[in-house]
């Protein structure tokens, strides 16, 4: 290779390398440059599902096969984690909308709350959860498990909760779900065949910082009217920017606590992917035909999801760290 072309490489590759190194501060800085450019949400709008296949992409290039046969062996912590995150969740919000009267009030934030809630943990959430220092590969198979049966899911909850405001086919969803998974599978699988897993270790601030620019592409496509909207109606959307908060760290908080059990730095991987919902699949599934309301909650729900994981490392650190000092003193006492 010539020394021109090395240079050419050397370049870019030295900019994801930096941009890989700043971890979540870059990934919490994605969701400002996503809102503070508007311009940039029209032109990326198409290219939500290509974003959303190369996170995944990601994702699965990555993953610790090791530990991933591991947790297969015992697959009924995957089994419950999934059925928490694909069936109790979207039950008790639809529950609690049905309740509360807030479908009639309120139709197009309740459509985004079921929405939400029916959706499968987004593609991004094992990265972050990398990111962060926790357990990725739990967080990648149960993310496998619950997008092959939210088709189904989903299809039952819109049935159960939403009446006539939505018609979601489980046909349809589950082959665009399906198709997504299979062709990241592939190329994840390709990538390894041909690099390595210690390539693919060895580049892995590089690669961060890839996954932070195309984290940037879906939350510009989803947040391109936000700062619009914040002018024309500042209570009302710095009201559903609450709600999405408090609904992300309600989701984080129930689902640590509830797996407590497996030890609270699996437990909050658990909590990160279940508080992170892929609304991007959803908006794919119903090609974005929504109400405004519906629109400006899921670009308000970009903030927690963005935020979250710089506001939570050092609660992960200290999790982890804690868990390896354990680790060490039981295989110490054992010998």
């Amino acid at each position: 290779m010539s020394s021109a072309l090395k240079t050419t490489f050397a370049l870019p590759l030295r900019g994801l390398t930096w941009l890989g190194g700043q971890g979540t501060r870059a990934v919490a800085a994605v969701v400002f440059i996503a809102a503070a450019v508007p311009p940039l949400g029209a032109l990326l709008r198409p290219y939500v599902t290509e974003a959303i296949l190369v996170l995944l992409c990601i994702s699965f290039m990555r993953v610790d096969l090791a530990a991933l046969y591991g947790h297969l062996r015992r697959p009924a912590l995957v089994a419950t984690a999934t059925a928490w995150t694909t069936i109790g969740v979207p039950l008790i919000v639809g529950l609690i909308a049905h309740a509360t009267g807030l479908s009639d009030r309120a139709p197009g934030l309740s459509l985004a709350l079921m929405l939400q809630s029916m959706a499968s943990p987004m593609m991004a959430a094992p990265s972050l959860a990398a990111l962060m220092g926790l357990d990725a590969t739990l967080v990648l198979v149960t993310l496998v498990a619950a997008t092959a049966i939210v088709p189904f899911t989903a299809s039952l909850f819109a049935s159960l909760f939403l009446g006539g405001m939505l018609s979601i086919s489980p046909l349809t969803l589950g082959l665009k779900l399906l198709g997504i998974l299979a062709a990241s599978l592939l190329a994840a699988s390709t990538i390894r065949w041909l690099f390595g897993a210690e390539a693919i270790q060895r580049h892995k601030q590089p690669i961060d910082g890839f996954n932070i620019i195309i984290l940037l592409i879906f939350a510009a496509a989803i947040m391109g009217d936000v700062v619009s909207d914040l002018v024309a109606q500042p209570v009302f959307t710095i009201g559903l920017a609450a709600l999405s908060f408090a609904i992300y760290f309600t989701l984080l908080a129930v689902t640590t606590l509830l797996f407590r059990r497996i030890g609270y730095e699996r437990a909050l991987a658990l909590g990160l992917m279940v508080s992170q919902r892929n609304l991007g699949l959803m908006l794919a599934a119903t090609a974005g035909a929504l109400p405004a309301t519906t629109w400006l909650y899921f670009a308000m729900t970009q903030f927690p999801i963005h935020l979250s994981p710089y506001l939570l490392t050092p609660i992960a650190r200290r999790l982890t760290a804690r868990a390896d000092t354990t680790a060490a003193a039981a295989a110490k006492s054992s010998t």
